[in-house]
């Protein structure tokens, strides 16, 4: 797998989910790109976390709908406002040799698919043993998504970004051991912090919880 890239919590993958129509404002790509990455997910045990795919919010990438198609069949394909796509882990649909079909209002090649690591429950409240958890299985699922031998050549995440959606300007409050600050849109803990804190809470609780990387 080629020209794979790991921003912010996000893997963009061009070779394989690269939206790359001139024209078209459908797309289909493959459901065995998907699959596989699903299935890496599936024979390993990871509790904590879980793949995310989607669809950048911006004027052409905006989702108009979505299906699953096969040769002989049709399924929906599930999204949410914020452009998560809900892919189902089927061995039938690759069997079948599955098309996952997404149309956008803009340019479609001005769109890809990214993958992103996430908390599969996100909650007002942390110990330090469970962010330390989260992290453990974050750090598992990214060598297993890279493979041998790459996963000795990734560096360990530096810690947790936690983002809240919906927001509107307002703040949300957060406290470390009884000492508050406040955040926005997004609030991140790396390595250390987590090490020296005892427990953190939110006032809202956080939409995605995902893996901190920076450079």
């Amino acid at each position: 797998m080629r020209n794979r890239t790991l921003i912010n919590g996000f893997i963009f993958i061009s070779s394989i989910f690269l939206i790359s129509s001139s024209s078209a404002e459908t797309v289909s790509l493959e459901y065995k790109g998907f699959y596989d990455r699903l299935k890496q997910v599936n024979k390993q045990n990871y509790p904590l976390v879980e793949l995310a795919f989607s669809v950048p919010i911006t004027p052409d990438c905006t989702i108009v709908s979505g299906s699953i198609t096969t040769e002989n069949d049709q399924y929906p394909l599930t999204y949410s406002k914020q452009q998560r796509l809900f892919i189902p882990y089927d061995p039938q649909l690759k069997s079948d040799r599955g098309l996952v079909n997404i149309k956008v209002a803009g340019e479609a090649k001005q769109c890809a698919i990214a993958m992103q690591v996430r908390a599969k429950e996100t909650k007002q409240g942390f110990t330090q043993t469970e962010l330390l958890a989260l992290t453990e299985d974050m750090n598992k699922l990214l060598d297993g998504l890279q493979g041998f031998p790459m996963k000795y050549f990734r560096k360990p995440i530096n810690g947790l970004s936690f983002e809240f959606t919906d927001m509107q300007n307002q703040t949300v409050n957060v406290v470390i051991d009884d000492v508050e600050t406040i955040a926005k849109e997004k609030y991140t803990l790396t390595v250390e912090q987590i090490n020296q804190l005892k427990q953190i809470s939110f006032t809202q609780k956080p939409s995605i919880i995902s893996p901190l990387v920076t450079q």
